[in-house]
């Protein structure tokens, strides 16, 4: 054990100051192993800070409070709900009948003695230096000692009167408003004075104002009500402060008991007391329920995900290993003579060996502890980036001593594995051949590529069997990778089989060849590396490239190319008139068609809400025209459970059931009032449909909507009774108004609209219309400068508007692919040129020779640029094929997944025969050709460039 000892101490000690002596190549490896760590311990830091612990949460949540109360709106009935209080749901069973509404009485299970901070949350359009913006209101005292802790205060102070308000410090940045200025909201005439800046610590992106409660959302409500527009919506609830001095919850804060019973009166509760200490599962009703499924990741996806986990850093390690085991060979070469020494002077092959590994060990450590202090101090010095890159403010500098030792660990057993094959390599030198610089005559080892060929042939045989029998991703996956590994161990046999290619080529490609093929110990491992990131690469732009292929062909335009829509929904169409001009103004416009829709009540009603005084619109449609699929009947029987799969099948390619493609309006059932200039814009070239228009009539794209040449429509003037009508199976009380219609010829695009109603058509059935917005042709598509532009004056604007330029579909994956290319680029040159050096180092006495029988001093540089080119063309070809394979495989396995759902979906009649999938497999040739050839020539060019033409002068040796 003392031996042991004292022969390792004295490796360490030797491989320290070869470290040290060659700086270059050990910083080489050093970063190679360091920047991995570096990134990995700085993502730890990072998400462990980020992670708050119960008590920090409950802080921002709750602030000082114990506890609060919420109204999930079931009107008083009881709940069920998670510890944490994001999961409300009612409780029994109301699965075959409407849930409770109505609002819960909050002040209700209020604890005696208890102090109350009402919090109240909504939104408005607040004016700014550069015009309007959306912002969330919020009513809560937050000076209060009960609130301490939601909101940081940054400058100034919280409001104390009812004309202040703080505002967050993303809003004063956004609104170029300041400390001591004054904002107003679109509809309210008064202005509050800006006494404070504050931020959300879990929501630093929040456009948030503070107000004390009662002092903005009321009159803000009175004022856009006053102004006919939409009102302002508001959701309340309350922080209570319990009083220790009162019996109740003992001392223990708002129990689990207590927030049970809350539950119990139809109040959901956030406890403070829950959240440090939450229950156990077997105490928590909602859990208990048989149909009760609990959200997050199950057991199967924790360890898929640590399965991904451990292959990725499993994987990463390798190509680490492949990268930095010819520069550890490098170094044992140099070093040959010294370590030939060790067993001239009685040193075993075993003392051998621990000198090599012992620099994996240094440098492994080194690394370890670069990584780890520079991802230590990095994440602290660049905590406030990272904390507005995520949106929230961190907790604790969380430091985990075990965690980064085992990151650390990663590192020295990288190193010790990178240099396992140099020191067996070293080791098995004699001590004349290590003294006197003779190579001698290796066999290259037989087991290995026969290893190689059978894990080669199983994973191919496990990557085909999930590809062609099963659905699995996995199997897949898990084939490829175990083939790819096989691959590697094969590189030498492959090698040598390269080297056949040799008796073809001109002086310098052959003679770098053949030093390749004799020194396989050198360049398998780099052309494995090469192999292993191209390979990688080549899998992920392939199966890229294909997916960017499917999503080009299920694409489906919103509006003819070019053409753009800006819709406005809010306050009655108030801005339509702004923003027409601001289109007209910034976008090449060559034709305006101006659209309006109906409305039912109140000009200021938004479609698909029931406010009160708003009504709706709906089409009418024939019972002959109604999908069987769809038509309800009485009861809550499914309609299509009646017919057999094949039945649903033929019913699914019906007239009556087909969809009506993409696109949407926000209009009730698509209906949209227009004239003949709309159809001009959505390319609608029919001229019975201009005849109707301009006639007083109707165009309809949907034939289950028309009947005998006229289109019903239904006005409901009270929708609750309408709702209940539709629930008792009858139908809803409402005017049916007739109007004349033409059916749009089949294949029409109509872009999301099922009608198009004339305003003289409109006028003349009493129906009230209101600015909806505008569709545009442009004479070219607009580029991001004028985008940019009409961005910012919408914005100013202010209201929300539903602005569409219709671009076709553009491709993402070009981006993607050439971040790829330049990887495996950086890959292919960086293992290239060590196995480069490498050769350099062996093929000196070759390159002397050389010079001796007269060739030209470029004779050096060509050579070594052969060298490295050898090396990036054979790592590349093997992986180019080796990363092909697997995209394919995976592309297969998701065709048959989607032809499966196919069939399922035509069996439930959803889907109709045009609907079959597209699940292409294109191979990416452009990335393939940058690989193939332009990574290997700039490698060759780069290694020629960087190589001296003469050699070192040397002294004669003695004979």
């Amino acid at each position: 054990m003392n031996n042991w000892f004292h022969s390792w101490r004295a490796a360490v000690r030797i491989a320290r100051r070869d470290a040290w002596r060659f700086k270059g190549r050990s910083f080489l490896v050093l970063a190679m192993i360091a920047l991995p760590i570096l990134g990995v311990s700085a993502t730890d830091l990072t998400l462990r800070s980020a992670e708050l612990s119960p008590q920090e949460s409950a802080a921002r949540l709750l602030g000082a409070a114990d506890a609060r109360l919420q109204d999930p709106d079931y009107g008083g009935a009881a709940v069920l709900q998670s510890p944490d209080g994001q999961t409300i749901v009612p409780a029994g069973d109301w699965e075959h009948k409407p849930l409770p509404e109505g609002d819960a009485d909050l002040k209700g299970v209020v604890p005696t003695g208890a102090t109350v901070l009402k919090d109240s949350s909504g939104s408005g359009k607040l004016r700014t230096a550069h015009g309007l913006l959306h912002t969330e209101i919020r009513e809560l005292q937050a000076a209060h000692p009960a609130a301490r802790g939601i909101m940081t205060l940054l400058e100034g102070r919280f409001p104390e009167r009812a004309d202040e308000v703080a505002a967050s410090a993303r809003f004063l940045e956004e609104s170029g408003l300041k400390v001591g200025g004054s904002v107003s909201a679109r509809g309210l005439a008064r202005e509050y004075r800006i006494v404070g800046s504050y931020e959300l610590p879990d929501d630093l992106k929040a456009l948030e104002v503070n107000a004390l409660p009662g002092a903005f959302l009321d009159p803000l409500r009175k004022g856009l009500e006053a102004s006919g527009m939409a009102s302002t919506s508001r959701s309340t609830t309350l922080l209570v402060k319990l009083d220790p001095d009162r019996a109740g919850s003992q001392g223990g804060g708002f129990t689990w008991n207590m927030v049970k019973e809350a539950n119990t009166k139809g109040v959901g509760v956030v406890s403070r007391a829950v959240l440090v200490a939450p229950p156990a599962d077997a105490d928590v009703p909602l859990y208990q329920q048989s149909d009760w499924g609990r959200y997050g990741n199950d057991s199967g996806e924790e360890k898929a995900v640590l399965v991904a986990g451990a292959t990725i850093i499993g994987l990463a390690m390798l190509e680490i290993c492949l990268l930095a085991g010819p520069a550890f060979a490098v170094g044992a070469r140099r070093s040959r003579r010294q370590l030939g020494l060790v067993g001239a002077n009685g040193g075993a092959r075993s003392h051998i060996r621990a000198i090599v590994l012992a620099g994996g060990l240094v440098i492994g450590v080194a690394a370890a502890v670069t990584g780890t202090v520079l991802g230590l101090a990095l994440t602290f010095a660049l905590q406030p980036v990272l904390e507005d890159t995520l949106g929230q403010r961190f907790g604790a500098f969380d430091v985990r001593p075990l965690e980064l030792l085992g990151i650390g660990a990663l590192a020295v057993l990288t190193g010790l594995l990178a240099a396992v094959v140099p020191a067996v390599t070293a080791s098995r030198e004699t001590v004349l051949a290590s003294l006197t610089g003779r190579r001698g005559v290796r066999r290259s080892n037989r087991v290995l590529p026969v290893v190689g060929l059978v894990a080669t042939l199983v994973g191919g045989a496990v990557a085909l069997y999930g590809s062609v029998v099963t659905d699995q991703f996995v199997i897949v996956a898990g084939g490829s990778a175990l083939a790819e590994l096989g691959v590697v161990a094969m590189t030498p046999m492959l090698v040598g089989l390269f080297g056949r290619v040799g008796r073809w080529l001109p002086l310098s490609p052959r003679l770098a060849l053949r030093d390749a093929v004799r020194n396989r110990g050198r360049t398998a491992p780099a052309v494995a590396a090469v192999l292993a990131a191209v390979a990688g690469t080549v899998a992920v732009a392939t199966y890229a490239a294909s997916q960017d292929a499917q999503r080009r062909a299920d694409y489906e335009a919103q509006l003819p190319h070019g053409a753009v829509s800006a819709l406005v929904v809010q306050d009655g169409g108030r801005d339509v008139p702004a923003v027409r001009e601001a289109v007209q103004k910034h976008l090449p416009v060559d034709l305006r068609a101006d659209v309006s829709r109906i409305v039912v009540g109140k000009p200021g009603c938004s479609p698909y809400e029931e406010d009160d005084g708003c009504g709706r619109l709906e089409v009418v449609v024939p019972k002959a025209n109604e999908c069987p699929l769809w038509a309800a009947g009485p009861g809550d029987e499914d309609p299509s459970a009646k017919f057999s799969p094949q039945e649903r099948r033929k019913l699914a390619d019906d007239w009556r059931c087909t969809s009506s493609g993409m696109g949407s309006v926000p209009t009730e059932d698509g209906l949209v009032v227009a004239d003949e200039k709309l159809l001009t814009v959505l390319g609608v070239d029919d001229p019975g449909a201009r005849k109707a228009l301009t006639e007083g009539g109707v165009v309809s794209f949907r034939k289950p909507h028309v009947d005998a040449g006229a289109v019903a429509l239904r006005v409901i003037t009270d929708p609750a009774k309408a709702a209940a009508a539709v629930e008792k199976g009858q139908v809803p009380p409402g005017q049916v108004k007739r109007l004349p219609a033409y059916l749009a010829p089949e294949g029409s695009a109509s872009y999301g609209i099922a009608g198009v109603i004339s305003p003289a058509a409109a006028r003349a059935a009493g129906l009230t219309t209101v600015p909806l917005g505008s569709y545009f042709s442009t004479d070219h598509v607009p580029g991001s400068e004028p985008r940019q532009k009409l961005d910012d004056e919408l914005a100013r604007i202010g209201s929300d508007v539903e602005l569409h330029v219709e671009k076709g579909y553009t491709s993402e994956a070009g981006i993607v692919l050439l971040a790829l290319t330049l990887f495996a680029g950086l890959i292919t040159i960086g293992a290239a040129g060590i196995a480069t050096g490498l050769a350099q180092a062996d093929a000196e006495a070759d390159l002397k020779t050389l010079a001796a029988v007269g060739a030209p001093p470029r004779v050096r540089r060509t050579l070594s640029g052969f060298q490295c080119g050898v090396v990036a063309v054979m790592g590349v070809v093997l992986g180019s094929l080796a990363g092909v394979l697997p995209a394919i495989g995976l592309r297969l396995t998701e065709r048959r997944e989607a032809a499966r759902w196919y069939e399922e979906a035509r069996d439930g009649g959803w889907a109709g025969a045009a609907d079959l999938p597209q699940t292409p497999i294109v191979i990416p040739w452009e990335t393939l050709g940058a690989l193939l050839i332009a990574v290997p020539l700039g490698a060759a060019l780069l290694a020629a460039l960087l190589t001296r033409s003469r050699g070192a002068v040397a002294r004669r040796a003695a004979a």
